[in-house]
């Protein structure tokens, strides 16, 4: 592996590891939180807070950042020394679209959500206040975007994750002393206050973090570009000419597809939240809320930063390898598809035990973990049916999370167009089925994250679809094959053993109390068969973790 190669996937690992203990502080710390929030406040204003508030932020954050952010990670942190200087400022301009889309965005969904609400959730005493706060929050995280953009870029990962962290420890704070200390109706004010702080508490640590150079003001640049003319229909004619660009233009090109492309991906993204928000009574929403707090508690933990770190790694190593698609593969092309192909079948198959796991262990257990971990108001509401169908979600977001990374990372300007018109099929197939679900078979709210399952498993065909047209376009198709991301059948035959044996014990424990003295004959079968896993897997995978050590070893 070359010098440029392990240096990239040294710095990607030790991003992907910070954020993932970024997120187990924050996760533990909001987990923390929410529990005490649960008691505090009444189910409607945990909905509306952690359900409608939370996808209003979510609307103005990624419809304005999230394409230029994604089409970004593409800009070399090195250009060529020739026209360095003006690269940069073309680069530095592109970053300042997010700010520049950020306030109509933010404006426009802010009124909209006011003009649409139903009279259950404006009528919460100081509704319309708590509404601006969290859309100035979003100004305050928008404005701290270019300089995200540049130290992320210059693979200075440390930057966001004291940010991030320090920002989830005020918020954190904030919300809960506003709660404590404040009247009852100011409920809503807390938590939008939270969220102030967060956004201003990012905006500061970035302002510090690049205070040596604050020039983000953007100004044109005046380059060089070659025409070539025919001449008598015989010679190639070269003529120069001095253009004044705003825009580094393949950037820029790239930035507007993907940020088109977000609008569908957001809506497919927070479908079930939308869903919920208008179909649910608040009561239900603040269910819905605790639930998927609970069930995504994992996938923020792990796959969130597993997700964004692959991006990074993604569009680093296939910056310049990536224009031999179309043509003979240089020795170091080669290289980055090779390392490329290999952190992303590991990853899968590191992700396809997890989905053996979740299915093996998860529907039997997961009633005693309910009854553990859920306050007692909430047990009638639609959170443990919901936690159920989180079993299968876990896993599919994991998968779509990593193979949307590469498609991300790889694709061209007409992939990203294709990709957007197939999105418009999967979002119509996704209101279908949460239709579908949620009234017609009766699922309620379940039902719709049932449809996410099948929304995410859909996604998930068509970015491995695209990642094998791209290897295989790229004269290495034997790189990426669905078998490398399959356990052996030894392994799949363990798990297939321990899912009858533990779905036996839970049938003989069903009428026993759902505590963990009265289940421990339960909990025994469980701890043997996954020890007997786990086991299988050492076993019968032995090289393959070699491998993986190996790999990690000469990274370091």
């Amino acid at each position: 592996m070359s010098s440029e190669s392990t240096n990239l996937l040294t710095a990607t690992v030790a991003s992907g590891s910070s954020l993932m203990l970024l997120q187990l502080f924050s996760r533990i710390v909001t987990f923390v939180l929410n529990q005490a929030l649960v008691r505090l406040v009444s189910p409607q204003v945990f909905g509306t807070t952690s359900i409608q508030f939370e996808l209003l932020l979510s609307t103005i954050l990624f419809l304005s950042r999230e394409g230029v952010r994604n089409a970004l990670l593409r800009a070399s942190p090195t250009p060529e020394q020739s026209n360095e200087d003006s690269t940069k400022r073309l680069v530095t301009n592109v970053s300042l679209l997010p700010v520049m889309l950020g306030i109509p965005t933010a404006l426009l969904s802010a009124f909209i959500y006011l003009g649409t609400s139903s009279s259950t959730t404006s009528s919460q005493p100081h509704f319309r206040t708590s509404v601006a706060l969290y859309a100035l929050a979003a100004l305050f995280e928008l404005l701290s975007e270019p300089m995200y953009i540049r130290t992320q870029n210059e693979l200075r990962f440390h930057v966001r994750v004291r940010a991030e962290g320090t920002a989830v420890l005020l918020k954190t704070i904030t919300t809960f002393l506003v709660l404590v200390g404040a009247p009852e109706d100011w409920a809503l004010i807390a938590f939008a206050l939270g969220q102030t702080v967060y956004g201003m508490t990012m905006l500061v640590s970035f302002l510090l973090a690049c205070h040596d150079n604050l020039d983000f003001f953007p100004k044109r640049v005046a380059t060089t570009v070659q025409h070539r003319y025919v001449l008598f229909r015989a010679f190639l004619y070269p003529l120069r000419s001095t253009e004044s660009l705003l825009f580094e233009p393949t950037l820029f090109s790239l930035s507007v597809a993907m940020t088109g492309q977000s609008v569908v991906k957001h809506f497919l993204t927070e479908g079930d939240k939308f869903l919920v928000s208008r179909l649910s009574p608040l009561a239900d929403q603040g269910g819905y809320a605790i639930a998927a707090n609970y069930g995504s508690l994992i996938a923020r933990i792990v796959f969130q930063p597993i997700e964004e770190t692959a991006r990074v790694f993604f569009s680093k190593a296939l910056h310049n390898a990536s224009t031999g698609r179309d043509s003979i593969l240089t020795a170091k092309s080669k290289e980055s598809f090779q390392t490329a192909a290999t952190v992303l079948l590991t990853l899968l198959l590191a992700f396809t035990h997890l989905l053996l796991l979740a299915v093996t262990f998860g529907p039997p257990y997961l009633p005693l973990a309910v009854s553990l971990i859920l306050p007692r108001k909430y047990l009638a509401t639609s959170a443990p049916s919901i936690l159920h169908v989180y079993v299968y979600y876990i896993p599919m977001m994991a998968f779509n999370g990593v193979l949307e990374a590469f498609l991300a990372s790889a694709a061209s300007p007409a992939d990203l167009r294709a990709q957007s018109r197939w999105m418009l099929v999967f979002s119509a197939a996704f209101v279908a089925a949460a239709v579908g679900f949620a009234q017609g078979l009766a699922m309620g709210d379940a039902g719709l994250v049932w449809a996410n399952v099948a929304n995410l498993t859909l996604r998930a065909a068509y970015a491995w679809a695209f990642v094998r047209r791209f290897f295989r376009d790229a004269g290495a198709a034997d790189a990426v094959r669905w078998r490398r991301a399959v356990p052996p059948f030894p392994v799949l035959s363990a798990f297939a053993v321990a899912a009858a044996m533990v779905r036996a014990s839970a049938i003989k424990y069903r009428d026993v109390p759902t505590n963990i003295l009265a289940q421990k004959g339960h909990l025994a079968t469980g701890m043997i068969c996954a020890l007997g896993c786990v086991l299988t897997c050492v076993l019968f995978e032995r090289e393959t973790v070699k491998q993986l050590v190996g790999s990690l070893r000469k990274t370091r």
